[in-house]
């Protein structure tokens, strides 16, 4: 073998015995978040798909049952009304607050003196809008003797206890997820930062005014952040629990107007300890919550545009 030949030789070796070091120091830092994986997702998830199929309550051996949890719910009116509220709070305040949010953004992003202080009160909301505090702020807001009330009373206005009306009690929640507008503000402004000035200076010196700017150049250009906010918003929405346990004491409010799927499914879990059930109903959130992803990832080819 030549020098050169031998050369190689030596260099390739040392190549991989680097490639395996790399390889190995991989694996070492991934393993804990194998681990974690392995023994706090998939274990249980796969343990709960196995308890949908059972009845069990927590304190005996899990009693096979087949699809027996799956006819239930197709006559469980309860589950229904639960779906249903679900559906309506994500449908209505998912697009309230991503349109609150996109707004308040475009304001910020015109070069407000003191951009940053507004930007994290602005923010604030969202670290503590899923909250028990925020919750139980919102009960003393909005009940009967609540500030809003007491507000209204200075105007000789009666108001109703808002929290304990079926006609408002929903309409409360989405009050409370629209405020907390903070989070997709922030993914929209870094958006907007992203979008070239010179686009709207050439609509300027066209004569398109600001609200035919932001039809033909805004949205467009932003229309994957707007994708993006979408996909979370409507699955934190479909897993949204606290406001409505705090707020109707896990009872689903009046006539079960805040009984969101969440808390109908923590009720039969660990209120009438009907675990094999509750597995059951989980799995069918998350079949709903992985359909409305797959829907809106078809529909994105119809209106978000990727600059290529």
């Amino acid at each position: 073998m030549s020098a050169i030949g031998e050369l190689r030789a030596l260099r390739g070796s040392g190549d991989r015995r680097a490639q395996n070091k790399d390889n190995v120091a991989a694996a070492i830092f991934l393993a804990p978040w194998l681990i974690g994986l392995v023994a706090i997702t998939l274990g249980p998830v796969l343990a709960s798909l196995y308890l949908a199929f059972t009845n069990y309550n927590l304190l005996q051996t899990p009693s096979f049952t087949g699809t027996a949890n799956i006819e239930r719910m197709l006559q469980d009116s309860n589950l229904g009304s639960s779906l249903t509220v679900t559906l309506v709070y994500t449908v209505i305040s998912v697009p309230l607050q991503l349109a609150v949010a996109l707004a308040i953004a475009v304001l910020l992003d015109r070069g407000l003196r003191g951009l940053s202080f507004y930007r994290s009160v602005l923010y604030l909301p969202s670290l503590l809008g899923s909250s028990v505090a925020i919750a139980v702020l919102w009960r003393l807001v909005f009940g009967g003797d609540g500030l809003l009330n007491a507000f209204l009373a200075m105007f000789g206005i009666t108001g109703p206890s808002w929290i304990g009306s079926p006609n408002t009690a929903l309409g409360t929640l989405i009050l409370l997820h629209v405020w907390t507008f903070g989070a997709p503000m922030v993914i929209f402004l870094a958006g907007l930062r992203q979008i070239p000035r010179m686009y709207y200076e050439a609509a300027s010196t066209d004569g398109a005014g600001s609200w035919r700017q932001f039809r033909s150049i805004t949205l467009p250009l932003l229309s994957p952040i707007v994708f993006f906010n979408l996909v979370l918003g409507i699955i934190g929405a479909f897993q949204s629990f606290t406001q409505a346990y705090v707020i109707s004491n896990g009872s689903g409010g009046p006539t079960n107007s805040t009984l969101f799927i969440t808390l109908y499914l923590y009720q039969k879990a660990f209120g009438s300890l009907q675990m094999g059930y509750a597995s059951a109903i989980a799995w069918l959130l998350l079949l709903i919550v992985g359909a409305a992803t797959a829907l809106n990832f078809w529909a994105s080819k119809y209106w978000v545009f990727y600059d290529d």
